[in-house]
């Protein structure tokens, strides 16, 4: 039975993981098949993570007060009602509704994943090997929403992408049937105020994921309605903070969230996130940049994937309460080198050139977020089982936005640095030089057969040369991010070995101290 609960959370997981990203790695081809243009399609990322990145604060509500049963029976089947709906989507419109409802009825599918992972485990494992596993399962969706992808847009096009996660959905309906969990005591939990505040979080997290997603395609400072969206936002959170103070039982502790030991935890996990993007969004952006799909990466993909799953098992056979500080310095070492390494990119290099240094990085982000995870558990515990909600409301936030913020300031940043490069390698494209004029000659010749007149020959070889330009100014900014990812990484890791070292010193310390009292 170990292994059937196993197989149902690594199901589950699998799930949600490709139904989030098999619309977000397939924006260019699905724009074709519903007539958007790609800006346009990207809103269905917006309206999948707008009701999604909140609604876990709502659900351990709901699982407490209606049983864990009844939530886990009634989630997987309005996921599988969604991916029914997903395949009658014919239009932009029609897949932004269906979009929107699939992102809440995604949100108890992450849950069940980590219920169903942690169910067969004796609870000194839950949060050691239960966690590891069951992280390695979410890391591993975007991978392989990105392998199987190409073959399902050839076999059915948009609708194929649906169809796997209708098959997957009804597996997992199936799994969960048959399965049952332990359950839980039921209590009546949820107030009128938990309502309101809850509503007004989730404005504020939707508002504020549409902006974070949106923002670098319409950019930050010339579309009004994105600075319209953070002021209803930053409201809307504000006022729900103001009501959480002032209640005898919050929905959320903002006191205990502010306390410095947890800031330093959301502040770990959210540049965990930031520095992650160097994978997530920076590898395979640069690859598209340099005309390459998902098809033509597929062995660099297997690797990441091979790599991930190895972290996830080193993760669980060597992660024990105290060894979580020194977990991490290996993954920040490991994540760090995969970064610089990739720092050094020109537009020869191809997916195996970045073999290694995109394993190591799998391998780091795998590792590191099991040990925060458990530590941030083991405090929350500490403090009571009212504190549980509080906690996941960090963690899914620094995960959610935090993802989200992540591939905004990357991908910012990359226009930012190509912009700065295009100015500068333009400059010197003077057709007064030799150099020059020679390789504007040389370009133009591919329409020799074609055309005879020499000014526009010149043209085309301008735009040729332009092109090439752009592709030049791309990679070296994508080399500025990677760069700058590693460093980031860098700087944290020095912090963590400073925090380890006067940890270290005071427990040295300490025992002297008490004798001499």
């Amino acid at each position: 039975m170990v292994a059937a609960y196993m197989g149902a959370s690594t199901l589950l997981g699998l799930t949600q993981g490709m139904a989030m990203n098999l619309v977000t790695v397939n924006i260019p081809q699905i724009s074709g098949a519903i007539g958007a243009t790609t800006t346009e399609t990207t809103w269905l990322v917006a309206a999948y993570m707008a009701p999604n990145v909140s609604m876990a604060i709502a659900l351990i509500k709901i699982r407490a007060q209606y049983g864990l049963r009844n939530f886990a029976e009634l989630s997987i089947l309005g996921f599988v009602i969604v991916a029914i709906l997903n395949l009658f989507i014919n239009d932009l419109q029609s897949a932004l509704v269906v979009r929107f409802v699939s992102g809440i009825a995604a949100a108890p599918m992450s849950t069940l994943a980590f219920l169903y992972m942690l169910e067969p485990f004796p609870s000194q494992k839950k949060f050691t090997i239960g966690l590891s596993l069951v992280l390695t399962n979410t890391a591993l969706g975007p991978i392989l929403a990105r392998l199987i992808s190409p073959a399902l847009l050839d076999i059915g096009h948009w609708h194929g992408l649906m169809v796997l996660e209708l098959g997957t959905a009804l597996m997992a309906f199936g799994a969960v049937y048959m399965l049952p969990l332990t359950p839980q005591p039921r209590a009546k939990v949820i107030s009128t105020l938990d309502v309101t505040s809850y509503l007004l979080i989730a404005i504020g997290f939707g508002c504020t994921a549409v902006t974070l997603v949106l923002g670098r395609l319409y950019w930050w400072f010339e579309a009004p309605w994105l600075g319209v969206l953070l002021a209803v936002a930053i409201s809307c959170v504000t006022a729900a903070v103001v009501i959480e103070l002032n209640r005898e039982q919050p929905l959320i502790d903002i006191r205990w969230l502010t306390s410095p030991a947890m800031l330093h935890f959301a502040a770990a996990l959210l540049i965990f996130r930031v520095v992650l993007s160097e994978q997530t969004t920076g590898a395979a952006g640069l690859f598209q940049q340099l005309g390459l799909l998902n098809e033509q990466m597929h062995s660099l993909y297997l690797v990441i994937m091979a790599a991930t799953i190895a972290g996830g098992l080193t993760c669980a056979a060597v992660l024990r309460p105290g060894r979580e500080p020194y977990i991490h310095v290996v993954a920040l070492l490991m994540i760090a080198t995969g970064a610089f390494m990739d720092s050094h990119a020109t537009s020869l290099t191809r997916p195996q050139d970045m073999y290694l240094s995109q394993a190591l990085i799998a391998f780091g982000g795998v590792l590191f977020l099991p040990p925060a995870l458990a530590s941030g558990l083991m405090s929350a515990l500490k403090k009571g089982p009212n504190y549980i909600l509080s906690f996941i409301v960090i963690f899914l936030s620094t995960q959610s936005l935090g993802g989200l913020l992540g591939s905004a300031v990357f991908g910012t940043f990359i226009t930012w640095r190509e912009k700065f490069h295009s100015n500068m390698l333009v400059e010197h494209l003077v057709l007064t030089q030799p150099h020059v004029a020679q390789r504007v000659a040389q370009l133009g010749q591919t329409y020799g057969r074609v055309l005879t007149d020499k000014t526009l020959l010149n043209a085309e070889g301008l735009a040729l040369l332009s092109q090439q330009a752009t592709r030049e100014a791309n990679v070296l900014a994508y080399n500025d991010a990677f760069l700058l990812i590693g460093a980031i990484a860098a700087i944290s890791l020095a912090t963590l070995l400073g925090h380890i070292a006067i940890n270290a010193l005071r427990d040295r310390r300490a025992p002297g101290t008490a004798a001499a009292a």
